[in-house]
């Protein structure tokens, strides 16, 4: 790693930049950052059932498709059996969390597995009910049209208590979670 100062420079040992290492590959990365935009541009300015609405959700579900093989091929931290949230690993973070003593994760901690998944799932419901609205067996059926609107909503508080529970969790752990999703690093 790049030392900012070293001590052959006059600089002090607490000028030595952070060790960090890769967790987040770049296809992760650009599958986060595709469900904020297509999440924001959805649910806050595209209008509903319009065009481009539409191909943001067919955007969303085709990033979902490559998601979930990459779930099974993809790189250590990437790969579903590396944060599969177990009833023992959640009631050991949240024991962890209640005593002060809870450990670090380098990739999703269990609470954080959940809610990806969950977020998967609900996105996929978004996508599947977004395009059963398109199809004539289903046109102009108001339950399907509010069960979407309705799963969409969801999407968004829970999208709200992600966003909050990853300000917390760095400050809790002194890093900064959001800048590692963009630049795909985390502390050692």
């Amino acid at each position: 790693m790049t030392k900012i100062g070293s001590s052959e420079a006059g600089g002090s040992p607490s000028n030595i930049a952070p060790r960090t290492i890769k967790v987040w590959d770049p296809l992760v990365r650009i599958f986060h950052w595709t469900i904020v935009a297509a999440c924001t541009l959805n649910l806050f300015i595209l209008e509903e059932g319009k065009y481009w609405h539409r191909v943001t959700g067919y955007v969303v579900a085709g990033a979902i498709v490559v998601r979930l093989i990459w779930g099974f091929v993809g790189t250590k931290h990437a790969r579903f059996s590396d944060f599969l949230p177990t009833p023992t690993k959640v009631r050991r973070q949240l024991f962890g969390i209640v005593t002060r003593n809870e450990s670090r994760y380098i990739g999703h901690n269990p609470l954080a597995s959940i809610m990806m998944l969950v977020l998967i799932g609900l996105l996929s419901a978004t996508a599947l009910t977004g395009w059963m609205t398109t199809l004539d067996a289903f046109w102009g059926e108001k339950w399907l049209e509010q069960l979407h609107g309705t799963i969409a909503n969801s999407i968004m508080v829970l999208v709200f208590i992600h966003a909050g529970a990853a300000i917390v969790e760095s400050y809790r752990h002194r890093e900064n979670l959001v800048w590692s999703m963009v630049t795909g690093r985390k502390k050692a």
